[in-house]
């Protein structure tokens, strides 16, 4: 198969000069992670070491070696020999990057032609459909390792390899969806997540709106905002690519629950209802519901939700960011600042169109998160000491995300949401 691509000329609504510094950046973040061949370590991948695995398996040694190894103010995974993966979310993330960066092209120089960067996309995305879920009712993503989860009132659970969640689901979705030039079935592969989240995720009714499961061991008296969201998320991308009225109903229903948990401050806990959650009102997670509203609104346009988004923003930006771009970890603690919050701030103001507000987050991570002779950023800055390890679906893979999200909305002056910049650089097949 080779592929032929079109271009047409978009209008430029910002300084390329200007933005050609976080191009620049992107290539490099990039480069870290493709050398690499996308594998890396990530947030809770303490139960693949191999360390542990020689240990016979025991609920509360595995998660004494999981904590330490996520919370250690230094890198012990070497130490720990765990094992360097890909990771489900990341490699979508990494495919919609590149495939962006592709688009960039006309206008940014880099190190590497376009097609470099388009071939990477449509590997990364093929991938995505290789490693999806089997068994299950539809399309699904998950983590690639064990994760032991704290016991709590509902008792100890675990998630598994090839457990679907959510949250690894709907970045999937959004990396077929982007990438359906490579192949014109991956839009239909899409669709039936639908059928996961509600034959395996359990999506039902619950007074006036409707909840999903995050993952299937998941407790049932409680609901992760966030994931939710990311499910409607992929519910009205899924309407806008195929038109069907019973996704918006559904998209919808959950969207009117979220907005009924809504706190009078404007934020979300991280569960509902906030007593079983381990979580305040964090960052990335309130992000992600902006996000997931912010994303109703391109496709719909209802004005349904206009009160509740106007009052996230406003909540967002006055307490979960400093003045000068720092990211505050929830309502009530600025530490740690964490890179992923980092690049969901970016990602948010940059589709509200507060660009400026962007910027300022991403000097602020250029500038205290960001190795420049390496192409990394590191994971987080505590009060008194900085965690220096990378991990690469966490710091590079969403990072390169926001920042290719940042440089094409503000090109375009349009929100693109992993989408690119319309009619700019789309491959066609030819024999």
């Amino acid at each position: 198969m080779t592929q032929n691509t079109t271009t047409q000329q978009y209008p430029i609504a910002a300084d390329t000069d200007r933005l050609q510094q976080y191009v620049d950046v992107l290539d490099d973040v990039l480069e870290y992670a493709r050398v690499r061949d996308y594998n890396g370590w990530d947030y809770g991948d303490g139960l693949s070491s191999r360390v542990l695995h020689a240990l016979p398996d025991n609920l509360v040694v595995n998660l004494l070696v999981q904590e330490f190894i996520k919370r250690s103010p230094v890198n012990v995974r070497p130490l720990f020999r765990v094992e360097q993966r890909r990771n489900f979310k990341g490699i979508a993330l990494f495919a919609m990057a590149n495939r962006t960066r592709a688009q960039l092209g006309q206008w940014f120089e880099g190190d590497h032609p376009p097609e470099a960067y388009l071939e990477d996309a449509e590997s990364l995305t093929n991938w995505i459909v290789e490693h999806q879920v089997e068994g299950f009712s539809g399309f699904g993503g998950s983590h690639r390792h064990r994760i032991q989860h704290p016991s709590g009132r509902s008792g100890p659970r675990e998630t598994v390899p090839n457990s679907p969640n959510l949250v690894s689901t709907s970045f999937g979705v959004k990396a077929l969806l982007a990438g359906k030039e490579f192949d014109p079935e991956y839009p239909d592969i899409a669709k039936t997540a639908v059928d996961l989240a509600v034959d395996d995720l359990d999506y039902r009714l619950v007074g006036e709106g409707a909840v999903m499961d995050y993952y299937q061991s998941h407790p049932k008296d409680s609901y992760t905002l966030n994931a939710i969201a990311l499910g409607a998320r992929y519910f009205v991308e899924l309407y806008e690519e195929f038109g069907d009225a019973e996704l918006l109903e559904r998209t919808e229903q959950v969207f009117d629950f979220i907005a009924s948990t809504q706190t009078e401050r404007g934020g979300w806990y991280y569960r509902e209802p906030p007593t079983s959650s381990h979580l305040s009102m964090d960052n990335h997670h309130n992000g992600f519901i902006i996000e997931c509203f912010q994303r109703y609104e391109d496709i719909v346009g209802s004005g349904r939700y206009d009160d509740t988004l106007d009052r996230a923003l406003d909540f967002y930006a006055r307490e979960l960011f400093d003045d000068d771009g720092a990211p505050n970890f929830d309502e009530n603690n600025a530490y740690p600042r964490d890179i992923h919050a980092t690049a969901q701030g970016i990602l948010v103001f940059t589709y509200a169109g507060q660009y400026d507000r962007a910027e300022r987050i991403l000097q602020w991570a250029l500038a205290n998160m960001y190795v420049p002779e390496e192409g990394r950023f590191y994971f987080r800055k505590q009060r008194f000491y900085t965690k220096r390890v990378t991990l690469m679906r966490w710091a590079q893979a969403w990072m390169a995300y926001a920042i290719a999200e940042y440089v094409a909305t503000r090109l375009a002056d349009e929100p693109t949401h992993g989408y690119g910049i319309d009619s700019l650089t789309v491959p066609t097949e030819t024999a």
